[in-house]
């Protein structure tokens, strides 16, 4: 997917980038391509991949969700900043936090961030468990998002206490995400929040599979979750 057919892609979906918008996506490339030579942020380097899997493969959340309002938005483990950052670019009404374990990527994002002259984005060094037992973070976001950073039993544990009750934790998930859903069912529960929508659909050009799943927080998360750092990973809530 190159620059001309990310712009029509997007187009088709209702959704016209402005130039300064475009450059942006360019610039951040660009930034991603010479950070990745010295640290590993990201397998995928080629133009075509970046614009398709990872600049509209995080926009397609917005094909099915809204990011209309100025709603804050925390996005754990975003890595190199997916979907957050490009979510970000097309909807600058969004506040932005993204928390990630590795302080080098949160250097990358703070200096990508600026480049961009992106506002109201705030980068925290952090393990999810901790970040979300602390009382700042712990269910402020009207919106909590992750892009192929666990399981889904693992992920909503991270993910769910930092939701507002009220608010809205989007996974993004490839194929066999069904057998995931079944797994995190019991922890989805505990955790206080409940499937709202379920969208399938095919990535264009590749047609690889994706799954994007939003459930709602209907009540509050009990204290004890997330548990200490490394716990939901090696005992998930099943």
């Amino acid at each position: 997917m190159n620059e001309e057919q990310f712009k029509q892609a997007l187009h088709e979906k209702g959704m016209d980038l402005t130039s300064t918008q475009l450059q942006q996506f360019k610039k951040y490339f660009e930034l991603l391509v010479e950070w990745n030579e010295k640290m590993n942020l990201t397998a995928i380097t080629d133009e075509a991949s970046v614009y398709l899997k990872h600049f509209f493969d995080s926009i397609s959340a917005s094909f099915y969700e809204d990011f209309t309002g100025s709603f804050s938005v925390c996005d754990v483990g975003a890595g190199a900043g997916f979907p957050s950052i490009p979510l970000k670019i097309c909807f600058p009404n969004l506040k932005v936090t993204i928390v990630d374990s590795l302080n080098k990527r949160i250097q990358f994002l703070t200096h990508l961030s600026k480049e961009l002259q992106l506002t109201n984005v705030h980068f925290v060094h952090s393990r999810a468990e901790d970040f979300g037992q602390n009382k700042d973070y712990r269910e402020q976001y009207d919106i909590v998002t992750a892009r192929a950073v666990a399981r889904l039993s693992v992920l909503s544990e991270l993910c769910v206490p930092l939701v507002k009750v009220g608010g809205r934790f989007i996974a993004m998930k490839a194929a066999s995400a069904s057998d995931e859903l079944k797994d995190a069912k019991k922890a989805l529960n505990i955790l206080g929040s409940e499937k709202s929508a379920e969208y399938s659909f095919l990535l264009p050009i590749e047609n690889s599979e994706r799954t994007l799943y939003v459930f709602s927080k209907t009540k509050s998360t009990p204290k004890r979750y997330p548990r200490k750092p490394g716990i939901p990973n090696k005992t998930p809530i099943i």
